[in-house]
């Protein structure tokens, strides 16, 4: 507020009214929940509270409502251990960075208050929308003479198609676009349509081979495609490359998929980006890095919508912040990363969509590791460092994961996670790395690939220790990616005695070419061993709840006990494949049993999957053993995994006869 200066004796009354009339504008425009938030609510542990609000000024003190600080920053510059940040109902368009710690017992809390609905985005609105004319498109013809004759220049003359002003960088693969809250796609062919996980696609046809894409149904003319980006799919490999040339019925890749290094006709799913021509659908957007100017398709004026692009890639960059709380809040179009030095950091009861985003994948390098781990280490809420927690927080919607578990001892826990990894690659609903790392009560489900994606590695600092994945409800994997499984390991580790129990792993989704390739509920890959997988069920799966894959050194050590739904063992008979591995008390018919006990690997007290189980109702998924149940009483006791039953002895499979039922999945 800017005072004028005022002759005397007048000034003193004038201010004193212009006063008045100020801090009664401000007081009717704060809610009444404001007014009324309770004291205790209101400060921290011994510390200060401090406010922050739409209506708010950074220049205020921010110790009440009515005097609440612009932006959640400024809670971040001033903040002491023990302080709270209480943040009013509205949208934050910031990437807030904390000046300090918070110390044990006194963490540094940012908190929604009592009944606010908080959102701190990562996007900025793009405002300015005209409508794309044809003299337009004959000047984008001139650079792109493939244009005029475009389904865009159709789609221009149907009035359909505006542009705006925005500059987004120069690489076309982060740029992420929004209308009304709802993300919209690059235009490709085919048109995927705007389910992430659900997209429209192409397969290879005949004649493709090594980096040749062949299809009858690519009637674009000679050149259309040369330069643009392809997207392939094939077994396990989701990769990017470029189109080196292009005629009617095929395109040549740069370099064939990497890991596989050829594309195969009927199995290879493709889809190209690049080229304006191919905007021409709804939701659907062209950016032009050089002339920065964003180009969508609409229905009616963008102007009449909230049209955004993403712009901050962190709501709180927390790197070198510990003990540090994040309570109650909504990321839009961002997340929140912590250290390799934080620890102490709990994200509770957060709503984030939308929370990491790309669509290159092979970047620069046609190597499979940095192919199929794209994502992996550095999307979703990410965990580095130790002791930091995410609970009871819903979590959706991102190119990677959900969730990040690196560095050691962090835990995801009673969180809902869906519709993440929706490029396919090896990110997941948990992405677990480090060691000694817990994963518990969760609920995940329409996942690319795979639920939990478990990778066991050395972190700096501290003793290596086994990692928990327990009680967690996966379902509706493998929708971009085979040869994969709700909770997938992979490959040629020492585990360290981690413990894969208690899990329900049910009704995979997986997108079958031509050849049917691997789908379980557990799957240790490539040599894992020192694992125990316990007390798991699964149904829907075509290689059972449990697989087991020796390739790549054996599968030693394992404890397969007391799971239902059945399994699959590959690479496991040759002589030491398999040494110290137990497969005890199991329900459900065993793939690839034949001679498996040559590679050392122990067999006992297991229902074959000729034997009815006279489970409760497996029609209604209830597999609980009825009191005729033949898997009564016939158990190898394992203390820990299979205690509770009513009987003398313990009974087979992952429910103990007489025992409460357990309980999988987010418990809110």
């Amino acid at each position: 507020m800017t005072l004028l200066r005022l002759r005397r004796p007048l000034a003193a009354t004038v201010l004193a009214t212009v006063l008045a009339t100020v801090l009664a504008t401000v007081l009717a425009v704060v809610p009444a929940a404001v007014t009324a938030v309770p004291a205790a609510a209101a400060q921290g542990a011994g510390g200060t509270t401090y406010h922050v609000a739409p209506w708010g000024r950074d220049s205020a003190d921010g110790r009440s409502a009515a005097t609440a600080y612009r932006r959640i920053q400024r809670c971040a510059d001033v903040m002491t251990p023990g302080d709270t940040c209480l943040i009013q109902s509205g949208t934050y368009e910031e990437t807030v960075v904390p000046a300090r710690s918070g110390a044990a017992g006194l963490p540094i809390t940012y908190r929604a208050a009592p009944g606010a609905r908080v959102t701190v985005s990562g996007a900025k609105r793009i405002r300015g929308w005209s409508p794309v004319t044809g003299q337009d498109v004959a000047r984008i013809a001139r650079s792109d003479p493939y244009a005029a004759g475009s389904p865009f220049a159709q789609a221009v003359r149907d009035g359909h198609v505006y542009s705006a002003r925005a500059d987004l960088g120069p690489d076309v693969t982060t740029v992420q676009t929004f209308t009304d809250k709802r993300m919209n796609v690059e235009a490709q062919w085919p048109y995927p349509g705007l389910d992430l996980l659900e997209p429209a696609a192409r397969y290879a046809g005949p004649g493709s081979a090594e980096a040749t894409v062949a299809d009858d149904a690519l009637t674009r003319p000679a050149g259309y495609w040369n330069g643009a980006r392809v997207t392939t799919n094939y077994w396990y490999i989701t990769a990017t490359s470029t189109i080196k040339s292009s005629d009617v019925g095929s395109v040549v890749l740069d370099v064939a998929p990497p890991c596989v290094h050829k594309v195969v006709p009927k199995d290879t799913r493709y889809a190209l980006a690049g080229k304006i021509g191919e905007l021409a659908h709804p939701g659907t957007w062209f950016y032009d890095p050089a002339g920065k100017r964003l180009y969508l398709y609409s229905e009616d004026d963008p102007d009449r919508h909230v049209i955004e692009a993403k712009a901050r890639p962190l709501a709180f960059d927390l790197r070198n912040a510990s003990h540090t709380t994040i309570a109650g809040l909504g990321l839009f179009a961002s997340t929140v990363e912590t250290g390799p030095g934080s620890s102490h950091v709990v994200i509770d009861g957060i709503t984030g969509t939308y929370l990491s985003h790309y669509t290159d994948i092979t970047r620069g390098a046609t190597d499979c590791g940095s192919t199929v781990t794209r994502g992996v280490a550095d999307t979703g809420i990410v965990l580095n460092g130790t002791d930091n927690k995410v609970v009871n927080s819903d979590l959706s919607l991102s190119a990677g994961n959900g969730i990040a578990l690196r560095g050691m001892r962090n835990t995801a826990t009673n969180n809902v996670i869906h519709d993440v990894d929706y490029l396919g690659t090896y990110a997941a609903g948990v992405a677990v790395q480090g060691n000694s790392q817990t994963v518990t009560h969760n609920t995940i489900y329409r996942v690319g690939r795979s639920g939990v994606n478990l990778q066991w590695d050395n972190a700096a600092g501290g003793t290596p220790g086994p990692d928990r994945i327990a009680y967690n409800d996966i379902s509706q994997y493998a929708r971009l990616s085979l040869d994969v499984a709700a909770v997938y390991t992979c490959c040629g580790s020492d585990m360290l005695g981690t413990s894969i129990d208690h899990n329900v792993l049910h009704d995979p989704a997986p997108r079958w070419g031509a050849t049917k390739f691997g789908v379980t509920g557990v799957y240790a890959d490539n040599g894992q061993s020192n694992i125990t997988i316990a007390a798991n069920v699964g149904w829907g799966n075509p290689e059972g709840t449990v697989m087991l894959n020796g390739l790549g050194g054996g599968s030693h050590n394992n404890g397969v006990y007391n799971n239902t739904g059945g399994m699959t063992m590959f690479y496991v008979k040759e002589p030491g494949n398999s040494t110290g591995t137990k497969v005890y008390n199991n329900i459900g018919p065993i793939r690839g049993l034949d001679g498996a006990t040559n590679g050392g690997m122990v067999l006992s007290n297991n229902l074959p999957g000729d034997v009815d189980p006279l489970f409760v109702d497996p029609a209604g998924r209830d597999y609980r053993l009825s009191e005729a149940s033949p898997a009564r009483n016939q158990a190898i006791p394992l203390p820990g995994v299979n205690d509770g039953s009513t009987d003398p002895l313990p009974s087979l499979g992952a429910y103990q006869y007489g025992a409460p039922k357990w309980v999988a999945g987010a418990t809110r």
